[in-house]
């Protein structure tokens, strides 16, 4: 067994929970990014929105698209564009796997959580095909049943 080091901890910097609700999940991969000097600054600021943002793989590397990094509360002439698309870093074999997927199974990547590992920010990035309106609901009610068991289990 051997110390869990502390740099090795992930700390969470967002969550893109509205993801889980609107897709069924498949595979999950961790990517590198590649940001400005300010954005690293807002997002240790927390100033980061994952909501609707989503993947692209173009020309044999993987963008992410919509992610919203407010600016940083104290930057000078130094700013940068909240919404500009951002390249992930990810190996050749996982790129070409998610081409396969992507193009073949019409499936969707979606970003599903952003945090600090080691000192760089990292994007855990989900294969993602989207649910129907009657998936969700159906989510709802399992969610909805879990609890009521959950409950009647703890007050028996």
């Amino acid at each position: 067994m051997h110390a869990v080091d502390a740099r090795d901890i992930e700390k969470l910097i967002a969550d893109n929970r509205k993801a889980r609700h609107d897709y069924r999940l498949f595979d999950t991969y961790e990517a590198g990014i590649v940001l400005l000097g300010t954005e690293v600054k807002a997002i240790r600021e927390g100033r980061v929105n994952l909501r609707d943002s989503y993947g692209r793989v173009e020309q044999g590397e993987v963008f992410l698209y919509n992610v919203h990094i407010s600016p940083y509360s104290h930057r000078g002439y130094a700013d940068h564009e909240p919404l500009r698309r951002r390249k992930l870093l990810l190996r050749k074999r996982e790129i070409r796997k998610l081409i396969g997927k992507v193009v073949e199974r019409g499936m969707t990547l979606v970003p599903v959580r952003m945090y600090f590992k080691r000192g760089r920010v990292k994007v855990a990035v989900s294969l993602a095909k989207g649910k129907r309106e009657y998936d969700k609901r159906e989510t709802v009610r399992q969610r909805d049943a879990d609890r009521e068991a959950r409950a009647a289990i703890k007050y028996q």
